[in-house]
Formats: structure tokens, C-alpha cells, sequence
């Protein structure tokens, strides 16, 4: 039931909307438009899956989205390379975010919370700064067409290349989880750090390193903002770590460490673009949708307690 809940949750969601809301909901078209919007929420989710395993929490994903959104901007705009440089200079400065949060968490022993938070901030007031307190423009590439509709002539793409994106760092991060010394140290962190730490796992290396990676995801997501925008926007994304510790949480993942999945995350932020899409298309305010969204998370949240308890016991 633990494996499967999320995914019971998704289909009964989806089918409610489907005989409650409007015709269009249950069209080619809106899957499209769902699979779209979650590609931005699952791609920094990922890497927040990495870090809630591990038991911590990062409250600076969506400040280095809008960093990283800015960063792809000024690098076409610049000439400094074209999209493939611009995508590495997003990963690269998401990692660095990473980077100085982890080795601030482990160095000075503060909590990841107290932390991030300060992150938030700092990141943000970075992208205002490097963008001048403005949206970026930069010149048409490719890089716009990753989350765009697809046109009559790639219909057979199925998705847009942005989801597909989606998918592939999908599959390399349930790797890790599964199948690698990092992810076995990952669990082994979140399930009692004490343990690992006796059990020779170097706890404070691999806290930086997952920190790191989820910058880089995060960075990555950047790009996906920029696809969807056009534009760096230093003032996006604003929230968008509620939305990415809530698709983690939804799909099975817990907030006291040393449980989660991939593929939970994902079925998460499905959900809470499924909700958001029906009400939409149902013409219920957005404070509705809130609403309902902030319920989700918390049920989510007093099952997984309530579950921890029952072990206990």
C-alpha cells in the first residue's frame, strides 16, 4: 500500500476530474499540458528527493531557479557561448548554491533549515542584482522549444524534449538511489546519521555532495523556467520549494529522512498538477486550488506520522 498509494491517489484524481470537470480535461491535449507543467516541479523535485532521503531540506529551490533562468539569459544574450554553454552555466550555478549550503550545513553544523533559509534570500537577491532587478531577454534558440506545444510536424515526440529531460535524470537519480554506494549512504544518513557515521559512511562529504547535486538539478530546472518564459526572471519561481518539498512528501517520502522514491516524486507532482489543472479548467479561484493543495500535503504528512508511530509501537 505504501508503493502503490501515490499512484491510487494519481489515477482517482485524475479520473474525478475527468467525470466531474469539463470535456477538455480528459483530452491528448491537456496530458500535454500537465506533463509540461510538471517537468519544472519534478526536475527540482529530484534532487530535494535526494536530500529528504538523507534527512534534510532545502528551502532555496526556487530562489536558484530564478538565478539560473537569469544565468541562461545572460549567456545568450552575452554571447558567451550558445545553448549548450547556457545550460551548463545554469547547472554550474546551481551547483555552486549547493555547493556553499552544504559545506555551511556540515562546517557550522547549523541546521539545513536555518540554513537554506538564509540561501533563499541570499540567492535571490543575487539573481535581482546580476539581472538589475529586470526580466533578461535573450535571442531565439532551441532552448525555447523544450516545454513548448509541440507543432502538427513532431507529433510523434509523443511529449515535448523538456519532459523527455525529465524522464532521462529521472532514471540516473532512482540509479543512484538504488544502485550506488552515494545512495545506499544517502538512506543509511536520513535513517540514523549516528549509525552511519560509526559504520565509517563520511556523513559530512556526502551531505555536500548531495547538496551539490541538487543545486545542479535545481540549475537545471532553471532552464526549463527560461524555456517556458523566454526570459531570466529573476522574481519566479517564487514558492516553488513548497511545491518541491510537497511532491516529495505526497509521493511517499518522509520528512524525518531514510525513505523515498523516484518514482513517488514524480507520481507527487503529478497530482498536484492534475489538482491544479482541473480546478483551473472547472473556473475555481486560485485560493481554491491552495486550498486543496495545502490539505493534500497535509494528510500526506499526518499518514506518514501516523505510519512512523504504528512501527514504533
Amino acid at each position: 500500500m505504501k508503493r502503490l498509494g501515490p499512484l491510487l491517489g494519481l489515477g482517482t484524481v485524475y479520473l474525478f476530474f475527468a467525470l466531474v470537470g469539463p470535456e477538455a480535461f480528459a483530452t491528448t491535449r491537456t496530458l500535454e499540458t500537465i506533463a509540461r507543467q510538471t517537468a519544472i516541479v519534478g526536475t527540482a523535485a529530484l534532487g530535494m528527493t535526494m536530500i529528504i532521503v538523507a534527512g534534510g531540506i532545502d528551502l532555496s529551490v526556487g530562489s536558484i531557479v530564478a538565478l539560473s533562468s537569469v544565468v541562461v539569459a545572460l549567456t545568450l544574450d552575452g554571447g558567451y557561448g550558445g545553448p549548450l554553454t547556457a545550460i551548463a552555466a545554469a547547472a554550474a550555478a546551481g551547483a555552486f548554491c549547493g555547493l556553499v549550503s552544504g559545506t555551511l550545513i556540515t562546517r557550522l553544523r547549523v541546521a539545513p533549515f536555518i540554513v537554506t533559509l538564509g540561501m533563499l534570500l541570499l540567492v535571490r537577491g543575487a539573481a535581482k542584482g546580476i539581472g538589475k532587478e529586470q526580466k533578461v531577454d535573450a535571442p531565439l534558440t532551441w532552448l525555447v522549444d523544450l516545454l513548448s506545444s509541440l507543432p502538427p510536424d513532431r507529433r510523434w515526440m509523443i511529449v515535448p524534449p523538456g519532459v523527455w529531460l525529465l524522464a532521462l535524470l529521472a532514471l540516473a537519480t532512482a540509479f543512484v538511489l538504488r544502485y550506488t554506494k552515494l545512495g545506499a549512504h544517502l538512506f543509511a544518513i536520513g535513517s540514523n546519521e549516528e549509525t552511519a557515521r560509526l559504520c565509517g559512511v563520511a556523513v559530512e562529504r556526502v551531505k555536500v555532495v548531495v547538496y551539490t547535486l541538487s543545486g545542479a538539478l535545481a540549475g537545471l530546472t532553471g532552464v526549463l523556467q527560461f524555456s517556458r518564459l523566454t526570459v531570466g526572471d529573476p522574481t519566479v519561481a517564487v514558492g516553488l520549494e513548497l511545491d518541491v518539498i510537497a511532491a516529495v512528501v505526497i509521493g511517499g517520502g518522509s520528512l524525518s529522512g531514510g525513505e523515498g522514491t523516484v518514482l513517488g516524486t514524480l507520481v507527487g507532482a503529478f497530482i498536484m498538477t492534475v489538482i491544479r489543472t482541473g480546478t483551473a479548467q472547472m473556473g475555481l479561484p486560485n485560493w481554491v486550488q491552495e486550498i486543496v493543495t495545502g490539505v493534500i500535503i497535509i494528510a500526506a504528512v499526518a499518514i506518514d506520522r501516523w505510519r512512523h508511530r504504528r512501527l514504533d509501537a
